[in-house]
């Protein structure tokens, strides 16, 4: 059996890695920990999450995302497996502890015969045989130059993530627990602000000094990860009606808020939490100053600050087949943000769906993509369908082929999506095997 070449032990590299060896093939993984690490990684495991947020929702029939996972549940995909195994409690989403995710996911790289691992940095794109690049957001060096020469030059933007702060450091006085509505339990730290407070902390928040950017890094930034200064900038309520919307949380007598930002869990045993929303590219002594105006955040002690990375994609329309495939150069497959996929779990999903068709080649047989019905195939459909403004895209409902007989309830409609969607993966699952 020949031996695929997987470049990068991320999620989407894990994911796919794992999935060839299960179904027999053997796999050389390519990463370069615990050797060495790019700037936003510190953990010498596999699948370490760069992030502080969750992997989003896991309400399957009510959140695009949700539906996802379970699609790849159904398919076999250990990145959702480990996520699983290693939760903690976030309400209706899948957040867990990062460094039992990755341990999880290595173990599982590790023990397995039919893959072997070279820690090592890829320079160069193998010439001959099956490649799959899953390099990720900070792709550098020569490979990345491999990358732009075999894809006739590349894309940015940016991708910003959260300040996280230790639990013991937050003042219990001027916040409480609770989730949304009720929803979750106390599975969320709440810190509240009147509208004195929240007007100077916006204040300050748009006036406040970021870090330099590279003159040869573009300025676009993704909706997606947009920083909080740069949302505050855009009118004094932007924040209270996105991350700091006071709507549905109350302490417990019963008390309404002018704003209040929502901080989660970063790890299994709650020593530490994550600034909800306020993914951020202010320099560090600012972010201390400015978060710290927050009553509950006024002595806290930061973790980790938030910054934002370089983040490369290539314009995977105009280069890949809808199994992630080059039309120039079958024999190699991109998977995870560099494609386009925008979010830890679509990353996982492309690499997972990337091994599924190389497995189906392998076999013989002709590579099946999964339907727009799937957030699976609209996801591939969005990489590979000629696009003049292509960009980043997340799972969501709005890719999904609307139904036959229009819903006009949200939530229900919703849920007939899912349902469709989850039929149409069973389906899809059993003529792979």
């Amino acid at each position: 059996m020949q031996t695929v070449t997987v470049i990068g032990a991320g999620l989407a590299g894990a994911d796919c890695a794992n999935y060839l060896a299960t179904h027999g093939i053997p796999v050389r993984l390519i990463d370069i920990k615990p050797n060495a690490y790019t700037l936003a990684h510190s953990n010498p495991d596999f699948g370490e999450l760069v992030c502080s947020n969750s992997l989003k929702s896991n309400d399957v029939f009510g959140n695009a995302c949700g539906l996802l996972k379970e699609e790849m549940r159904k398919i076999g995909s250990l990145v959702i497996e480990a996520a699983d195994a290693t939760k903690v409690p976030a309400g209706n989403a899948l957040a867990v502890d990062r460094d039992a995710f990755a341990a999880f996911i290595t173990k599982r790289l590790r023990e397995n015969p039919l893959i072997s691992i070279a820690s090592q940095e890829a320079e160069s794109i193998p010439e001959h045989g099956i490649c799959v690049i899953a390099t990720g957001p900070l792709t550098t060096g020569k490979l990345a130059e491999s990358i732009a020469e075999l894809s006739h030059g590349g894309l940015h933007f940016y991708d910003a993530s959260a300040p996280i702060v230790a639990a013991e450091s937050i003042d219990p006085e001027h916040s409480f627990s609770g989730a949304r509505y009720g929803k979750g339990g106390d599975d969320y730290l709440n810190c509240p602000m009147n509208k004195e407070e929240y007007t100077a902390f916006v204040r300050e928040l748009v006036g406040a000094e970021r870090t330099i950017l590279h003159s040869f890094e573009k300025r676009e930034i993704f909706e997606g990860c947009m920083p909080v200064e740069v949302m505050a900038a855009r009118g004094e309520d932007t924040l209270r009606y996105g991350p700091f919307k006071p709507v549905g949380l109350r302490d417990k007598d019963g008390n309404r808020f002018y704003a209040v930002l929502q901080l989660r869990k970063e790890n299994g045993d709650g020593s530490a939490y994550n600034l909800v929303g306020c993914q951020t590219n202010l320099k560090w002594g600012e972010q201390k100053r400015i978060f710290g105006m927050i009553p509950a955040l006024k002595n806290a002690e930061f973790l980790r600050y938030g910054v934002m990375h370089r983040n490369t994609y290539i314009d995977s329309p105009k280069l890949l087949n809808a199994d992630f495939s080059m039309r120039e150069r079958p024999d190699v497959y991109f998977a995870g943000q560099i494609t386009g996929v925008e979010g830890y779990v679509e990353s996982a999903m492309s690499g997972l769906l990337a091994a599924v068709h190389i497995a189906t080649k392998l076999a013989g047989k002709t590579p099946v993509i999964p339907n727009r019905h799937t957030v699976c195939g609209a996801l591939s459909a969005h990489v590979s369908t000629p696009n003049a403004d292509f960009s980043p895209m997340n799972a969501n409902y709005g890719i999904l082929l609307p139904l036959e007989t229009p819903i006009r309830d949200k939530k229900e409609r919703y849920r007939a999506l899912s349902e469709r969607a989850l039929a149409e993966m069973d389906a899809y699952v059993a003529h792979l095997a």
